[in-house]
């Protein structure tokens, strides 16, 4: 590579999706190179959590780059997929095997206090996996740009931070999250839900468009906000708790938070001018009593499946900016 050319990286765990794709154009949009990177990290899962059923597609995913990259060769006004780094374990923790309890050995990068809120108060070494993964990768790679999308949002903070903090020379982007059509945040996790889950599986986003809602009105006290999105999830479980177990899809809300936009710590009040961080997360229960035939996804509907999402609560006038300004700059899928 030249020494003028800017290089763009996309760290991933594979199992790549149009959210993946959508990073990946932004990344060609703006750099000479870009690489990506497909590596399923031991160490941001906990002992108890899904590492094992990760979904892994790596033959897959090379093709779907593949294809990709292929759009963009003969195209000189855009950069180009330069390289994809697919490390084992042994490349990435090349001392002491990696370990996946609080206070398991290793060297570890740690962001304190943004690690231990919202997620960090439910998967504990999660950040700590994703900070020191992520400087790893940054080392080996020296991109002047990363990407990561606005779906694993208290991720892109502790990456900031950890950016700002360490004095590293890479620039951080944030794009917006990629959704299906009925609003679920596309994830790699989707692949477990199945049909019966995928159904239900959009309450989350229902609960905080239902709060969104409720903050455009004029309401900006937090338990008034909140008192929106479990309205809608206690309706839904009601419902499903009315089935019959062969045709009902059980979760269980991990939190709902209100959450400052700087630091991420609790809002009893959402300030009009600031705005706040809405975030959420569910789990999605095993099926009961599977039917013969059914799509019950990867892991034949056995697994526990913990999905996340989040919306920022603006000003009307700055949300309609925003998103018009997304509109003009997002790549189309």
């Amino acid at each position: 590579m030249l020494a003028n050319e800017s290089v763009g990286f996309v760290p991933t765990m594979g199992a790549l999706h149009e959210g993946h794709l959508a990073l990946i154009r932004k990344a060609v949009q703006e750099n000479h190179h870009v690489f990506v990177s497909i590596y399923v990290n031991p160490t941001q899962f906990g002992v108890n959590e899904d590492f094992n059923s990760y979904p892994q597609t790596l033959p897959s995913d090379l093709k779907r780059l593949r294809s990709l990259a292929a759009q963009y060769w003969k195209d000189d006004s855009l950069g180009q997929i330069t390289a994809v780094f697919t490390p084992t374990t042994k490349d990435m923790y090349p001392g002491l095997k990696p370990s996946s309890e609080i206070d398991g050995p290793g060297s570890f990068v740690t962001i304190t206090p943004l690690s231990s809120l919202l997620e960090g108060a439910s998967r504990p070494v999660f950040f700590r996996g994703v900070a020191t993964v992520c400087m790893k990768l940054f080392n080996i790679v020296q991109p002047d740009t990363v990407y990561f999308g606005q779906k694993d949002v208290q991720q892109t903070y502790v990456i900031q931070r950890m950016v700002d903090d360490f004095h590293l020379n890479t620039r951080v982007r944030v794009i917006p999250t990629v959704r299906e059509q009925d609003g679920l945040a596309m994830s790699s996790r989707n692949a477990y839900l199945g049909r019966r889950r995928r159904t239900v599986a959009t309450v989350l986003i229902r609960a905080l468009r239902a709060v969104r809602a409720a903050f455009m009105s004029g309401k900006t006290r937090g338990a008034h906000l909140l008192a929106s999105a479990n309205s809608v999830i206690e309706e839904e479980l009601e419902k499903q708790r009315g089935l019959p177990p062969y045709r009902r899809a059980l979760f269980e809300v991990d939190y709902i938070s209100l959450a400052d936009p700087l630091t991420l710590k609790e809002l009893d009040e959402v300030n009009p001018k600031q705005g706040a961080v809405l975030s959420g997360a569910i789990k999605m229960l095993p099926i009961e009593e599977p039917q013969e035939g059914e799509n019950t996804g990867t892991g034949d509907g056995t697994t526990t499946v913990r999905l996340i999402d989040n919306l920022r609560l603006e000003h009307i006038a700055s949300f309609l900016q925003r998103s018009q300004a997304q509109a003009r700059s997002t790549p189309q899928l």
